[in-house]
């Protein structure tokens, strides 16, 4: 019998690791029978870094397949279960991945101890069960994310029941939105730049119809989501987390918002914003309506400053304490 060299043995068997390291197969999720209750299931696993583990998920709630990008924490293993975790949230025109791609937070040392979850929300999904005209169905991003989503990780990826989540923009309104219309379902929430209070109609065009128009440019039919602002008023007050305060009474919230004007430290000499002043009167909205009820955020209006990932960045790192404290993490 031919002898194999050992250095042929060698790189061979070193092959074979990096490629489980990096890819794991449909079948190992099949396996382990991961699936929520209404039959959405992961139909693929992805390892696509260290820590990184990219899920896809056959969702019925969205009538289609999404992804979940899973940051795992040292000494993570698919069936060692209680892991806190930190949801990420990412903002309108984004996606999944977009956390680990324009922010340091793989190399955030706390962020070793906590699963940070990751999911796709749309460009313009809203973190909401759309409307469409009254009929309901798919998407249902508020379903996809809080039934789903979780069910699977709880199943099987060793999250625990311990939440906070943060989000950025459009994510801002999906961590406050699921904290006021799920109370207890995150310990801790935090929002940057984030657009909270979508009914305010302020001097200038900037109101609902600033929503409507965004939905618009990116394809979307703007009525299917939370319909007319006028005749289902109520549907969009219901998805208006200024107007939800009361349900965030009591639950910790970091807020944070540029005022759009130049002189931001990571803009352009000159540059200025005027959406991102339109959020700072949101968020100040907001943040007003708390302090009322007796339930005052932590906030951080920087002042100068446009909607940018570098603001994003230090945000998440400001309220990190807040956050993993509620965590216990």
């Amino acid at each position: 019998m031919r002898r194999v060299p050992v250095i042929t043995v060698v790189v061979t068997v070193l092959l074979a690791l990096l490629a489980s390291a990096f890819t794991v197969g449909t079948g190992t999720a099949q396996e382990r029978s991961v699936r929520a209750d209404d039959g959405a299931r992961v139909v693929a696993e992805q390892r696509v870094g260290p820590r990184q583990l990219d899920l896809t998920i056959d969702s019925p709630a969205l009538g289609a397949t999404a992804h979940v990008r899973l940051l795992t924490p040292d000494g993570w293993s698919p069936g060692r279960h209680g892991w806190p975790a930190l949801w990420l949230l990412h903002g309108c025109c984004g996606g999944y991945a977009d956390w680990t791609k324009y922010t340091d937070v793989v190399q955030v040392p706390e962020l070793q101890r906590v699963l940070v979850v990751m999911p796709e929300a749309g460009a313009a999904g809203w973190y909401s069960n759309w409307w469409n005209y009254g009929k309901g169905g798919a998407p249902r991003w508020e379903t996809f994310h809080l039934t789903e989503v979780r069910q699977i990780l709880e199943r099987g990826y060793g999250a625990g029941s311990r939440r906070v989540a943060a989000g950025l923009s459009m994510g801002g309104l999906g961590a406050l939105l699921y904290a006021a219309r799920h109370p207890g379902f995150f310990r801790a929430v935090a929002s940057y730049s984030g657009t909270v209070h979508p009914l305010l109609q302020v001097p200038g065009g900037f109101g609902p119809d600033w929503f409507l128009n965004l939905d618009r440019q990116l394809g979307v039919d703007p009525y299917a989501i939370w319909g007319d602002p006028v005749r289902q008023r109520a549907v969009w007050a219901e998805h208006d987390p200024t107007l939800r305060a009361n349900s965030l009474r009591g639950l910790p919230i970091f807020l944070s918002c540029g005022n759009g004007k130049p002189g931001g430290p990571y803009d352009p000499p000159g540059t200025k914003d005027s959406n991102e002043a339109y959020f700072e009167q949101q968020n100040r909205a907001l943040a007003d309506r708390l302090r009322a009820l007796g339930s005052p955020a932590v906030t951080d209006f920087y002042g100068p400053g446009i909607h940018e990932w570098p603001y994003w960045q230090r945000e998440l790192h400001r309220s990190l304490p807040m956050l993993l404290a509620a965590l216990g993490a």
